[in-house]
């Protein structure tokens, strides 16, 4: 794995605020998105590079899936992540679809 930090000369960065947008399209989603549908849906315009270090950095926090078939959110704060512990709750119960995006 090679990350893009080190493998391009990054032109922008994203502010805290643009990294916030993605997360929300991302975590209202109820299917994997591409990379133009993220784009579409931000409402305003956002360079690729920008974008794709966006997700990259989403992806190695944890919070994203980016498979063949699109990104997916997959983030669970901690103590939801408990409370289903405790109830014994299989994770393909909760997101039935987690399987077909990571494959």
């Amino acid at each position: 794995y090679i990350s893009l930090y080190k493998m391009q000369k990054i032109i922008h960065y994203p502010n805290l605020k643009t990294i916030l947008e993605v997360e929300k399209v991302l975590k209202k989603s109820d299917e994997a998105l591409s990379r133009e549908k993220i784009k579409k849906l931000l409402g305003k315009k956002i360079m690729h590079q920008t974008l794709n270090l966006i997700l990259e950095y989403l992806e190695e926090s944890g919070k994203i899936l980016d498979g063949r078939k699109g990104i997916f959110w997959i983030y669970a704060p901690r103590k939801e992540i408990e409370l289903l512990k405790k109830q014994g709750t299989p994770f393909e119960e909760i997101e039935p679809n987690f399987r077909k995006y990571s494959e």
